[in-house]
C-alpha cells in the first residue's frame, strides 16, 4: 500500500466494532466548509436536524424538512474524506409506518452519499429500525432527550431519572436488538448512561451523558460559541467565535463609516503594475 493512500471513511460496522474502544469522536456538520475543517479529526460527522435551529432560526427542529435535510447532506458530503457521514431523518419523516421510513431513508442515501441515517425513539421504534436494517440501511438510535418529541416531553428535560431509567435502558436493548450500530444518550444522568453502556453491545455516544459512553457528539456551533441563543449545561465552549466574529464585523462599520477601509492595498490603479524581478 502507498504510504500515501487515501484514509478510508470508516463504515457503520467500524463504529460499531469501537465498542469499548477509543473513545468515538463526533460534531454535526451542516456546511462544506465545517466539513472539511473536523474530517481529518472525528471518526463521523452528524448531519443534524439541529439545522434548522442553528442556521435557519427555527424555534425547533420540528420545522426542518427533507429537502433541508438533503441540502446540507450534500454540502457536507463534499468536505468529507475520511470521516463517515450521518444524516437526521426529520420529523415526520419516519414515524408513520416503516415502509414510509424506508422510502425516506433510502432517498436521503441516495441523494447525499450518507453512511448510515439517524432516528429518534426506543421500544416503539424497534420495530421500524429492523425493517430498515434488513434493507440495507445502517441506523444510528437516539433515546433519552429526543428533540422531535419536545411537545410531549414537556421541553429540554433531563430524560431517565428514577424509576423512569428503567424505560430508558429498555429502549437501550430494543434499538440494539433491532439491529442499530450505535445509539445517541442526550441528556441522561451519568450512572444511567454508564450503565446503559455496560449493558448494550453497541456504542453509546453521549451528548450531556457521561464521560463513560463510547463517544461523544456536540452541536459544533454550540462548542466553537458561533450559537449563542443559549448554552446547555453539557456544551462545552472551545472558543468563542460568535463574540469574536461580531467584534469584527463591529470593526469593519467603523472602518467604513470613518473611510479607512478600503485603504490602498485594497483599491486598483489605472496602470498594470510593473512585475516584480
Amino acid at each position: 500500500m502507498s504510504a500515501t493512500a487515501k484514509k478510508r471513511a470508516p463504515m457503520p460496522d467500524d463504529i460499531r466494532a469501537r465498542k469499548g474502544g477509543t473513545p468515538l469522536v463526533s460534531l454535526t456538520a451542516y456546511t462544506t466548509p465545517m466539513a472539511q475543517m473536523m474530517d481529518a479529526h472525528c471518526d463521523f460527522v452528524l448531519v443534524g436536524d439541529s439545522v434548522g435551529m442553528v442556521l435557519h432560526g427555527l424555534p425547533s427542529t420540528l420545522g426542518v424538512t427533507m429537502e433541508m435535510m438533503i441540502l446540507h447532506g450534500q454540502a457536507v458530503a463534499r468536505g468529507l474524506a475520511s470521516a463517515m457521514m450521518v444524516i437526521d431523518m426529520p420529523f415526520g419523516s419516519y414515524e408513520e409506518s416503516p415502509q414510509q421510513a424506508f422510502r425516506n431513508a433510502a432517498r436521503l442515501m441516495a441523494e447525499t452519499g450518507a453512511g448510515a441515517v439517524k432516528l429518534e425513539g426506543g421500544v416503539e421504534m424497534a420495530a421500524t429500525i429492523a425493517f430498515l436494517v434488513k434493507r440495507g440501511v445502517p441506523v444510528m438510535a437516539h433515546i433519552g432527550l429526543t428533540p422531535q418529541s419536545i411537545n410531549t416531553l414537556g421541553g429540554y428535560k433531563v430524560q431517565g431519572r428514577g424509576d423512569a431509567g428503567d424505560a430508558l435502558m429498555a429502549d437501550a436493548m430494543a434499538v440494539a436488538e433491532a439491529g442499530a450500530f450505535a445509539i445517541v444518550l442526550e441528556k441522561v444522568p451519568a450512572s444511567l448512561a454508564d450503565a446503559v453502556t455496560a449493558e448494550v453491545p453497541i456504542p453509546t455516544i453521549g451528548i450531556g451523558a457521561s464521560a463513560g459512553c463510547d463517544g461523544q457528539i456536540l452541536v459544533v456551533d454550540d462548542m466553537l460559541g458561533l450559537f449563542t441563543a443559549f448554552k446547555a449545561k453539557f456544551v462545552k465552549r472551545y472558543a468563542t467565535l460568535g463574540a469574536d466574529g461580531e467584534t469584527a464585523i463591529a470593526t469593519y462599520a467603523d472602518d467604513v463609516r470613518a473611510r479607512r477601509f478600503p485603504g490602498p492595498d485594497h483599491v486598483f490603479g489605472d496602470t498594470v503594475p510593473e512585475p516584480k524581478a
